[in-house]
C-alpha cells in the first residue's frame, strides 16, 4: 500500500444505545481458485446473533455471490455446512472467511458501536 493510493473496501457498521442489546459487525470474504478471476466481500450487520453466526452468514454471502458467478450451482436454503459442502465438492472456491467484531450495549444505555472492515488489494 502506497501513500495516496486509492483503495477498494468494505465495512460493516452497528450500533445500540439498548442496554444488553447484542450486535455484530461482519465482513465475509471469497476468493476463487482461479487467480485470474476476482472474489466477493460482504457486509452483514446483526442484533442478537453470536460471533459465529454472524461471521457465518457474511461469509455465506460472499460466497454465493462468488458461486453464482462460477456458474457453480447452490440451493439458497440449504444450510452453510451443505452449501460449503457444495462449493468444495466444485473445486473452484479456495477459500472463505469473515472478519466480525460483536458486542453487548452498554448498562446504562450509552451508545455502543462494532466495526469490521476489509481492504481489497490487486
Amino acid at each position: 500500500i502506497s501513500p495516496g493510493q486509492i483503495l477498494f473496501t468494505i465495512y460493516s457498521k452497528n450500533q445500540t444505545n439498548e442496554p444488553q442489546r447484542v450486535c455484530a459487525a461482519s465482513v465475509g470474504l471469497a476468493q476463487p481458485k482461479d487467480k485470474s478471476r476476482y472474489g466477493y466481500l460482504s457486509e452483514y450487520e446483526s442484533f442478537g446473533q453470536s460471533q459465529n453466526q454472524s461471521g457465518d452468514y457474511a461469509e455465506d454471502i460472499a460466497a454465493q455471490m462468488l458461486a453464482s458467478s462460477l456458474g457453480i450451482p447452490f440451493d439458497i436454503d440449504k444450510s452453510w455446512d451443505e452449501k460449503r459442502k457444495q462449493w468444495t465438492i466444485s473445486g473452484q472456491i479456495y477459500k472463505t472467511q469473515n472478519i466480525t467484531q460483536r458486542t453487548t450495549g452498554d448498562k446504562d444505555g450509552k451508545w455502543t458501536t462494532v466495526f469490521a472492515a476489509a481492504v481489497l488489494i490487486l
